[in-house]
C-alpha cells in the first residue's frame, strides 16, 4: 500500500513538474519567505522542543547549528536567486558568426532529499531551500531516529506547500527503499558512505542524477609552531558540539610529538570550562541520539582500553543517558577501532607524529576526507599540506565553520561525496544547465555545406590554421 502510495505521489508531481518549474523568481522568494516565517517565528520553539526531545540539545545550540543556518541559507539564496535565474550569456565563436548562445538553469524535475538525524531539521531543509530556488517538485524523507523533528518537520511542509509539490513522508529503512524504487531526476542523500553506495546504485536503474554528502575521518593537524590555546579552544567546540555527531567534527587529531603534553592541558582546561567538572551535569552538552549509537560509542572505548590506550579525558559512560563524557584517548594502537571507523560522537583520539611527512602520508593512506583542518602558524607547511592532501573541505586554524559561509561550496570527494551544497552549488545540483544558439543571420559556416569543392578545403584550411 506504501509503494502505491508513494508512485501516486510520484506521479502527481511529476505531472505538476512543470506548472513549478515555469514560476517567476518573484513566487519561488514567496515560498521561501513562508518557509523562513515558518522556522523563524511559528515553529522555533516547537523545533527547540523537538530536537531536544530527540537528544537533549540545549536550545542555544539547536538556533546555532540548526536554525541559524537554514535562515541563513534563505536569506543568502534570496538575494541571489534573481541574478541565478538570468539568461547566462557566452560569447559565440567567429565560425559561428551570426548566432547568439547562452544557457539557462532550469528544474531538474522530481526531486528525493533523504537526510539524516543528527542535524534533522538543516539536513532537511537546507536541501530543501535550494530545491525550492530551482523550482523543482520534492518528496522529503527524515530520518526516522528523531521522530519528533520530523512530526513538526512534517507538519511545516504540510501547512506551506500541496502534496503535488513538496510533501514529507516518514517511516523507516523500507520506505526510504521503496522510494529509491522510483525514476526521481535528482536524489540529493546524506548519511555514510555505505549507504551512499546504496543509493547510487539505485539511481543508477533510472541514470538519476545525485548529490551524496556523505562522511568519513576528517583529520586535523597541530604542527609545533600552533597556537595551541586556540586549537583546544576551537577542536573542543567543533568536537563536541552535537556531541560529536557531527560528520564535518575533527575525527583525530595528529599532533608533533613535541607539543602533544601542552596541547593536552589546554584542551582539558578548555573542556571544564565548556562543561565543568562532569559534563553530564551540563546544560550546554547533549547526547547520543540513541541506545544502538551508544552502545556502538561504548564498544570503541572499550576496544581502545583493550589495547592498553591511554585515556586522557573522561571515558565515562552512563547508559541510562545515552551519556559518554568528552573523551580523548592516546597511544592507540593502528588496529583500534576508533582509527578504522568514522567516529560519529564525543571521543577524539590524538596521534603523534614526528615530521609532516608522516602525518601527510597517514592521511593519505585513508580515503580522501569530508574535511582536513589545519592548525600551524607556518605559512608554507600550511601550503605544502594543502598541496600534498586531498579533501572536500579545508579550514586553517579553525574547525566546522566552513559550512557556514554559503559562498563556499560544501561537499567531499569520492567516498567523502559527490557534488556540492549550499548557495549558488546547491542551486545547481538540483538545475540542469540548459545550453540554447540561436541563428539570426545566415552564419558562414553554411558556405561549408556539401558539395564538397577544392574552394571549401582551402577555407577550412585557412579557417584550422588561424582561428
Amino acid at each position: 500500500m506504501k509503494t502505491n502510495r508513494f508512485q501516486s505521489i510520484f506521479d502527481a508531481q511529476k505531472a505538476n513538474q512543470f506548472a513549478v518549474g515555469n514560476t517567476t523568481y518573484k513566487v519561488r522568494i514567496a515560498k521561501l519567505n513562508a518557509l523562513q516565517h515558518a522556522i523563524e517565528v511559528d515553529y522555533k520553539q516547537a523545533i527547540r522542543d523537538a530536537i531536544y526531545a530527540d537528544f537533549k540539545k540545549p536550545f542555544l545550540e539547536t538556533d546555532l547549528t540548526e536554525i541559524y543556518p537554514i535562515l541563513g541559507e534563505i536569506k543568502h539564496v534570496k538575494s541571489e536567486l534573481k541574478e541565478w535565474l538570468k539568461h547566462q550569456k557566452v560569447q559565440t565563436p567567429l565560425a559561428l558568426l551570426g548566432s547568439s548562445s547562452w544557457y539557462k538553469y532550469e528544474p531538474k524535475g522530481v526531486c528525493l532529499i533523504i537526510s539524516p538525524w543528527n542535524f534533522p531539521l538543516n539536513l532537511t531543509f537546507g536541501p530543501l531551500v535550494s530545491a525550492i530556488a530551482a523550482g523543482n517538485t520534492v518528496v522529503l524523507k527524515p530520518s526516522e531516529l528523531t521522530p519528533h523533528t520530523s512530526k513538526v518537520m512534517g507538519e511545516i511542509i504540510a501547512k506551506l506547500f500541496p502534496e503535488n509539490e513538496i510533501t514529507l513522508v516518514q517511516g523507516e529503512v523500507e520506505v526510504s527503499t521503496a522510494l529509491l524504487e522510483l525514476p526521481f531526476n535528482h536524489i540529493f542523500f546524506t548519511g555514510s558512505p555505505q549507504v551512499g553506495k546504496i543509493v547510487m546504485k539505485a539511481a543508477s536503474k533510472h541514470l538519476t542524477s545525485v548529490t551524496l554528502e556523505l562522511g568519513g575521518k576528517s583529520p586535523t593537524i597541530i604542527d609545533e609552531t600552533a597556537n595551541l590555546k586556540a586549537a583546544a579552544t576551537r577542536i573542543a567546540w567543533g568536537k563536541f558540539v552535537n556531541n560529536g555527531q557531527t560528520c564535518i567534527a575533527p575525527d583525530y587529531v595528529l599532533i608533533d610529538e613535541r607539543v602533544k603534553e601542552e596541547f593536552l592541558e589546554a584542551f582539558k582546561t578548555v573542556v571544564s570550562l565548556y562543561y565543568g567538572a562532569d559534563a553530564s551535569q551540563s546544560k550546554s552538552y547533549s547526547r547520543v541520539v540513541n541506545d544502538k549509537h551508544f552502545k556502538r560509542l561504548q564498544g570503541h572505548i572499550e576496544n581502545a582500553k583493550q589495547h592498553q590506550a591511554t585515556i586522557e579525558l573522561g571515558g565515562q559512560v552512563q547508559d541510562s543517558e545515552n551519556y559518554i563524557a568528552p573523551t580523548v584517548i592516546s597511544n592507540l594502537a593502528e588496529e583500534a577501532s576508533l582509527l578504522e571507523e568514522e567516529i560519529f560522537g564525543p571521543i577524539l583520539p590524538i596521534k603523534t607524529y614526528t615530521n609532516i611527512e608522516e602525518a601527510i602520508n597517514y592521511i593519505n593512506s585513508k580515503e580522501k576526507p569530508l574535511a582536513l583542518y589545519i592548525y600551524s602558524k607556518n605559512k608554507k607547511q600550511i601550503q605544502f599540506i594543502i598541496d600534498h592532501t586531498r579533501a572536500g573541505s579545508t579550514c586553517i586554524n579553525t574547525n566546522v565553520l566552513q559550512y557556514s559561509n554559503h559562498n563556499l561550496p560544501f561537499g567531499g570527494s569520492n567516498n567523502s561525496g559527490l557534488g556540492k551544497a549550499h548557495g549558488i552549488f546547491g542551486f545547481q545540483e538540483f538545475s540542469n544547465m540548459r545550453s540554447v544558439l540561436k541563428q539570426h543571420t545566415k552564419s558562414g559556416i553554411e558556405f561549408l555545406f556539401p558539395p564538397y569543392t577544392s574552394l571549401k578545403q582551402k577555407l577550412v584550411d585557412f579557417t584550422l590554421k588561424w582561428f
